[in-house]
């Protein structure tokens, strides 16, 4: 008796193309459709089992529907003058009404009952503009990423040293405020102090002191008025004490 013909529909339908680069798992797709109007069982073998996982490798297929496998290649190491040895098959067979334990079935299955389809499995590197629009595109997100996170530290960067220029002017501002007050005190004593009688030549003495001193800060730069200032008033508060 011959053997049955494939009833599923396999796609595609003779090659399980694997596109590298091979570092890590590549998965190919594989879609089973039973366009009869019987339950179809099936299973999916392979030559070299330790280098595929295959998720679902078993199964039922209800009339009309359609199962979608996924053909997993674990990483390894290419070699382009190697060419592929890998085969899948697709064993199937029509499930019977009364049978619930696929596995049994598969035991006593006849070999004029089963149908099969054989695949071969190909390997292909992407091309070189294929390389670049993959690490382009992956690439992409990492450096919107860092721009994104530079972006924000410069931000507060600025605002921090905005805000400590505006917090040393106003220092700045305070010092010099006090240091005009503390000036005008100065030439209002100096003023004061000319008008008072002499008591001595001693005290006659320092008073025109005091008062050339004050005469010629009113003259120099503010930095300067500000110590001419501090030892006048240093001198005038040893002399009243």
């Amino acid at each position: 008796m011959s053997k049955l013909d494939q009833v599923l529909i396999l796609d595609p339908p003779s090659d399980l193309r694997f596109k590298g680069p091979f570092t890590d798992v590549v998965t190919a797709n594989l879609k089973l459709k039973n366009p009869s109007d019987r339950r179809v069982c099936f299973k999916v073998k392979t030559t070299a089992p330790r280098r595929y996982c295959v998720r679902p490798n078993s199964g039922v297929i209800d009339p009309g529907a359609t199962v979608n496998i996924s053909v997993m290649l674990q990483p390894f190491d290419y070699d382009p003058n190697e060419k592929s040895k890998h085969k899948f098959m697709v064993q199937t067979i029509f499930a019977p009404s009364n049978v619930s334990d696929n596995d049994s079935l598969w035991k006593d299955a006849k070999p004029e009952d089963l149908m099969d389809s054989k695949l071969r499995c190909v390997f292909e590197m992407p091309s070189e503009n294929e390389v670049n629009d993959v690490e382009v595109t992956r690439a992409a997100p990492v450096i919107n990423s860092l721009k994104s996170e530079a972006t924000v530290p410069a931000a507060a960067a600025d605002d921090t040293e905005l805000k400590k220029l505006l917090e040393k002017c106003k220092r700045q501002q305070s010092e010099i405020n006090k240091l005009n007050e503390e000036n005008r005190q100065l030439k209002e004593e100096g003023l004061r102090m000319r008008k008072m009688p002499p008591r001595s030549d001693h005290m006659t003495s320092n008073s025109t002191s005091i008062v050339g001193r004050e005469t010629s800060a009113a003259f120099l730069p503010s930095l300067l008025v500000v110590i001419a200032a501090i030892f006048i008033g240093f001198f005038f508060g040893k002399f009243i004490l």
